[in-house]
């Protein structure tokens, strides 16, 4: 059933590492053509594509910053001059930052953690947006976050409201790109094992997995099948506004 997702053209944001880079690699084995976009990590993004196209798979690397003002544009222009157009988007791009309480927030850091997760989504799906309608249409899905569902442990409060925002306008462009033949939908991580993680303690990994009722952690590799489900219309050609929830468990909405 994955036939039809051959020749697609695809961005992934964020996919120099973790979730990103296992999706952009999934997608380049079956047949699609790869945007791979990092910004600091300009080197792992050149490997993630290296490894797709020696799959025997196409792939272009893109840069820039996300979350910095009039860069969706040049991101989005870049990859499909790469790719020849543009068919499905993945907003994938973002992170905690910095740990912050709601005694603790301040303005700074509420403008980064908001540029990066939520403005970023929608300057680039904004850009992508008449490619994707020039294509007849396509799916696009932004990763969101099981702190988004919940409200997020102690330390996430603007990053866990950033996700909501997420989740939120994603159901907001469902409607509004329906008839475009346009589908927008979320992958809502758990808590999953990749370089997001690198700074929180093993006591506080032990801790989740205890609470988790498959008894572990995600991998990046556990997530990948939510993607491709929802970017090929053969699966879920009637599907629109959802999140797909990949957690393990560890809350079930």
């Amino acid at each position: 059933m994955l036939d039809d997702l051959k020749g697609k053209r695809a961005l992934v944001t964020g996919s120099s590492t973790g979730i990103g880079a296992a999706v952009a690699k999934e997608l380049g084995r079956l047949g699609v053509a790869v945007a791979v976009h990092g910004n600091k990590n300009a080197e792992a993004a050149e490997a993630v594509a290296a490894e797709i196209r020696a799959a025997g798979g196409a792939a272009v690397v893109v840069t820039g910053d996300v979350s910095a003002s009039g860069e969706a544009d040049k991101i989005v222009a870049a990859a499909v001059a790469g790719l020849g157009g543009l068919d499905i988007l993945i907003n994938n791009a973002g992170a905690i930052l910095d740990r912050v309480t709601n005694a603790g927030f301040d303005e700074a850091t509420y403008d980064r953690v908001y540029n990066l997760n939520v403005r970023s989504v929608l300057a680039v799906t904004k850009a992508a947006y008449p490619h994707l309608k020039a294509a007849g249409g396509g799916s696009i899905i932004n990763t969101g976050s099981v702190a988004g569902r919940f409200g997020g442990f102690g330390g996430s409060a603007v990053y866990a409201s950033a996700k909501a925002a997420v989740h939120s306008i994603s159901r907001n462009a469902a409607r509004e790109f329906a008839p475009d033949h346009i589908r927008v939908n979320v992958v809502a991580p758990g808590f999953i094992i990749t370089p997001f993680h690198d700074k929180t303690p093993q006591s506080v990994r032990d801790n989740a997995a205890a609470q988790i009722p498959m008894q572990r952690l995600g991998t990046a590799e556990d997530c990948v099948g939510a993607y491709i489900f929802l970017a090929a219309d053969s699966m879920s050609g009637y599907i629109t506004g959802q999140i797909i929830d990949v957690n393990g468990g560890q809350l079930m909405p």
